[in-house]
């Protein structure tokens, strides 16, 4: 059974770090695309990044050279390392695994079909 078990949420100072993980069990995180996603409020999901099995990376802009996504193979496990936050990072962090065999790198949350149940990440300012 494919499972995604998000963790590392919490309340952050502006400015503060975060690390989330994304424990995988049920296939190996480097052999799929791995896409991080977050949802606020009263707006879409969207992607923050995402990782191919080829370690092809995305970043919108609104978070590149802040957000580092990695993997840990013996631990089975996708981390998302978020430095200098900021208020408007607040939001429902999601981690999701496209299983589509020789995937290629996509950013749409239809894209994935498994998913985890979310951990929230507040920034305050």
């Amino acid at each position: 059974e494919v499972q995604l078990v998000e963790s590392g949420g919490g309340l952050v100072q502006a400015g503060g770090s975060l690390r989330l993980s994304c424990a995988a069990s049920g296939f190996t995180v480097d052999d799929y695309s791995i896409g991080w996603f977050r949802q606020a409020p009263g707006k879409e999901r969207g992607a923050v990044s995402c990782i191919t099995s080829d370690r092809v990376t995305y970043y919108p802009d609104s978070v590149k050279g802040r957000f580092t996504i990695s993997s840990d193979n013996a631990k089975n496990t996708v981390y998302l390392q978020m430095n200098s936050l900021k208020p408007e990072d607040t939001a429902v962090y999601y981690c999701a695994a496209d299983l589509a065999p020789f995937g290629t790198l996509t950013i749409a949350p239809d894209d994935y079909d498994n998913w985890g149940q979310g951990t929230q990440v507040t920034v305050s300012s």
